[in-house]
């Protein structure tokens, strides 16, 4: 489980791909390494993958990750490239602050960054969504985009708006992406939940009368 609260951008440093398959490396500031495991969980870009190897010997380490074919099919990690900088966030642990909202770094799908509005204080973003799932975003209402914790502002039938303050964008990789980028977007749980459930047992009624 995770935060939505990014730790730190990092950058692609290698890339490895097979059929089906891509091994990612990631060069990460070794004060962000403290006490990793072979196994832990590590959200990139929002996406929980699973580290297979690391290295602190050197400034910054290194953490690898496989990624497979479900996970390239659903998240933007396929489309990464050498240079490239992804949102880092080590997993929750017992006892520390919940600033953001509850992540399970399953991503759902991806959405598009439209539009770009940047003022001095404030960026404005527009992210066109499928569909079919808008139903679970709602103003003011709890979003994951790239892994960032994000409260969502107005929603229309092609997307929503993002209102970001200078310390997201200096945190997280949002703060450089140009139109046309591709977010991974994870919907709030709790919402998804409730609409879920509201749609059953809509169902289930329906079918009683």
């Amino acid at each position: 489980m995770f935060t939505g609260i990014v730790q730190t951008k990092a950058q692609v440093s290698a890339i490895i791909d097979k059929e089906q398959f891509r091994k990612l490396v990631i060069a990460v500031p070794t004060s962000y390494l403290k006490a990793l495991e072979t196994g832990a969980s590590i959200a990139i870009n929002g996406c929980c993958l699973t580290v297979t190897a690391f290295d602190v010997s050197t400034e910054p380490g290194s953490v690898e990750f496989d990624v497979i074919d479900e996970t390239l099919r659903l998240t933007n990690l396929g489309a990464l490239k050498v240079g490239d900088a992804v949102n880092v966030e080590r997993s929750l642990t017992m006892g520390a602050e919940l600033g953001g909202h509850i992540v399970s770094g399953h991503i759902h799908t991806t959405a598009r960054l439209a539009e770009r509005h940047d003022s001095t204080d404030n960026c404005r973003l527009f992210l066109e969504l499928d569909s079919k799932w808008l139903e679970y975003v709602l103003p003011k209402g709890f979003i994951s985009v790239n892994g960032a914790s994000l409260t969502v502002g107005d929603v229309n039938q092609q997307g929503f708006w993002l209102h970001l303050i200078p310390e997201t964008l200096d945190r997280t990789n949002l703060g450089e992406a140009p139109v046309g980028t591709a977010f991974n977007i994870e919907v709030d749980t709790q919402t998804f939940t409730i609409v879920e459930t509201v749609k059953q047992v809509m169902a289930r009624a329906k079918t009683i009368n």
